[in-house]
């Protein structure tokens, strides 16, 4: 019996039939090699279509000219060597029944001159964008010819590659360039009046659909209001989209709202964490009633109820899940087998857009296989014998390696030492904003109940404790614990970011909080240090504060100093501290000029200098296991059973994992433990 879930309907799109109402919306992962979509590429959007999805939209945007050069890892469309790469990419995909499409772009000012062919950038009007730096030419008519043409040439080339359709990207590049007062100040033939702002786009809308005929798919990802008072008003960008509609070259509308220019604007367009879901999703539903034509959208559409209710209600044909998709890419398969709460959460961490904007590749915080296609599986294999398996730690690292030893046919049981489990997420989520991190642990505990996993609380493990279960494999995920920086004097006068963030040492009323680890942990106390309503002074040796986090994380701290008047102080290191009286003193200094020191005087003082390595139970099993700990990273970067047979006394294999190794990230733990667990 046909299914009556809104998102599981078939959607008809002229003459392609999209199989549901899902789909992943055009982003770059930065997988490509020299501009080419090639196996990383293909198997990442491949392992969408596995799980059901309706339509993937590649590339975030494929570049049409070579001086549009990439700046988050686009792919090369001017070129010819493409289309074999492409039409492997979507024949796989359409054997799984999902559609295909790319996203086409010039990049405009959004990009840098110093990249690819060091060709200059151009705009419409020579205003700089702030994010990307580059101080652009204007585009002189012979630009928009040539562009033009290279639009038509890509849009032939993406036809050539079996592809089921095309989306030209219209918010922060050069299309919407032209439409925007705030980056268009020309006054010729493209400048002024609405409709000169259009010709640009309308000379590529027309040219491309004359060269491709009526029966292949034309969409456009658009800015219909950039919520701005000097750029498109919402007023605008409705008669803009009324008008390409009319124009009758495109097929669907992607309606975005916002502009992209700075980091604090990119974040009101692709929230994270702790900002509302889906708050574009109504202004979407709009430009659907007002234009009667296919609408589709994606930003922060992270769970199943809200995708369904923007089907139901009409607000859209088709919803963006992309980020959701990294998290997890069977998301529609999991829905039709009626094991919705199985979905994987994406927890709004924003990881995976946070390492590409910084020159990275997209990776999910707590899917270790997203990405990684080529080398591992999301259905993880069975093992081919039954071992007895005890986990020790029940932080992301700990449940991680239970959930697939279990999901391997192995018998689990965890020992955590504390009365719930999550480790140090339990510390993160102290924090307001950042509560929907709890998911990488409730996703977890779920699983591990469903699979028969039993979790031994308030068992402070030692030897004897492991051994009592006669385990065969024994890992160690007993995290680490706060350490603080070298100091000259002083250092037990400090609190550590932990005891604020786990509320056992209250804020002061003047704080300085000195930060070398530059993660989230310092962030996060400091953002709970300010809201407390402490005067606070962040220091940090670096050359700019927090550098392991991206942009996109990087907004709502700085909103928050902002606010509340953080004092940010770089390059300065803190060298000791002493009591005077009922104050502390933090001295400070200079790597680079050693005579030089400063003295605060504070009512508090507070490092964070990430987590020292809790590994007492490793050290005392180590000498009683068969591979005394060691590891064959060879073999394990092969994807090879990774340890070897050192102690033929040895009664067990061992391995440790996560921070009980050294600080890392939430990533690395989850990483480290399916990669070991899978192949054990």
């Amino acid at each position: 019996m046909a299914s009556q879930d809104p998102l599981l309907q078939p959607f008809q799109l002229k003459h392609l039939t999209l199989k549901n109402r899902v789909m992943s919306t055009a982003h770059e992962p930065a997988y490509s090699e020299d501009g080419m979509p090639t196996d990383r590429y293909r198997l990442y959007h491949l392992e969408k279509a596995k799980g059901g999805i309706a339509l993937t939209m590649t590339a975030g945007s494929a570049v049409v000219s070579p001086d549009s050069p990439p700046a988050f890892g686009n792919l090369h469309a001017y070129r010819d060597e493409i289309v074999p790469w492409l039409k492997r990419l979507a024949d796989d995909c359409h054997e799984y029944g999902a559609a295909v499409m790319i996203q086409l772009t010039h990049l405009g000012r959004r990009t840098g001159w110093n990249k690819g062919d060091w060709l200059p950038v151009l705009a419409p009007s020579p205003i700089r964008e702030p994010a990307h730096r580059a101080f652009p030419k204007e585009a002189e008519e012979w630009d928009i010819e040539r562009i033009v043409d290279d639009y038509v040439s890509a849009a032939e080339r993406m036809q050539a590659a079996g592809l089921d359709g095309i989306e030209f990207e219209a918010y922060g590049h050069l299309m919407d360039g032209f439409w925007s007062p705030a980056t268009n100040i020309r006054e010729d033939e493209f400048g002024g009046g609405l409709e000169n702002r259009m010709r640009f786009s309308t000379m590529v809308t027309e040219a491309v659909r004359k060269a491709v005929g009526p029966d292949f798919i034309v969409g456009i990802r658009l800015v219909a209001d950039e919520q701005w008072d000097k750029g498109l008003s919402r007023e605008e960008g409705v008669e803009i989209a009324k008008r390409l509609v009319a124009g009758g070259a495109i097929d669907f509308l992607n309606v975005i709202r916002g502009h992209i220019d700075s980091d604090a604007a990119l974040n009101n367009v692709i929230p994270i964490q702790g900002m509302p879901s889906a708050p574009h999703l109504d202004f979407a539903g709009d430009i659907r009633a007002a234009t009667k034509f296919p609408v589709f959208h994606a930003a922060r559409i992270s769970d199943v109820a809200t995708a369904r209710h923007a089907i139901a209600e009409g607000k859209l044909d088709m919803v963006g899940m992309t980020r959701p998709h990294i998290a997890d890419p069977h998301i529609v398969r999991k829905i039709e087998a009626g094991e919705e709460a199985r979905i994987r959460p994406c927890v709004g961490a924003t990881y995976c857009l946070d390492r590409i904007y910084e020159g990275g590749e997209a990776l999910c915080i707590h899917n270790a296989v997203t990405g990684r296609e080529t080398e591992m599986s999301h259905e993880i294999a069975p093992a081919a014998s039954a071992r007895r398996a005890v986990v020790v730690g029940a932080g992301p690292a700990g449940l991680e390696a239970a959930r697939v030893l279990a999901e391997r046919g192995h018998m689990v049981d965890v020992l955590e030492a504390s009365g719930e489990a999550g480790g140090q997420i339990n510390l993160l989520v102290r924090n307001p904003r950042r509560r929907e991190m709890v998911g990488i642990i409730d996703w977890r505990l779920e699983e591990l109940e469903r699979l028969g996993v039993t979790i031994h609380y308030n068992v402070f493990a030692g030897g004897d404790d492991v051994l009592d279960f006669e385990p065969d494999l024994v890992v160690v995920a007993t995290g680490g614990i706060a350490q603080s920086p070298a100091l000259d004097a002083g250092d037990e006068l400090v609190t550590s970011t932990w005891d604020i963030l786990a509320g056992s040492t209250k804020p002061g009323e003047t704080v300085l909080l000195f930060d070398d680890n530059g993660a989230h942990p310092g962030m996060s106390a400091a953002e709970v240090i300010a809201g407390a309503g402490a005067e606070l002074e962040l220091v940090s040796p670096e050359r700019f504060f927090a550098p392991e986090i991206g942009g996109m994380n990087h907004v709502p701290y700085a909103k928050v100093f902002a606010e509340k008047n953080v004092k940010v102080t770089i390059n300065t290191r803190l060298k000791s501290v002493r009591r005077d009286g009922n104050q502390l003193v933090a001295v400070l200094g200079s790597d680079y000029a050693e005579a030089t020191a400063w003295e605060r005087r504070v009512s508090q003082v507070v490092v964070e200098h990430g987590a020292m390595a809790n590994a007492d139970l490793y050290f005392e099993l180590k000498p009683l296991s068969r591979n005394l700990g060691a590891v064959d990273y060879g073999a394990l970067i092969a994807r090879r059973a990774p340890l070897r047979q050192r102690n033929p006394e040895g009664r067990f294999d061992l391995i440790r994992i996560g921070d009980a190794v050294a600080s890392r990230n939430i990533h690395a733990a989850i990483y480290e433990a399916f990669r070991f667990a899978s192949l054990l």
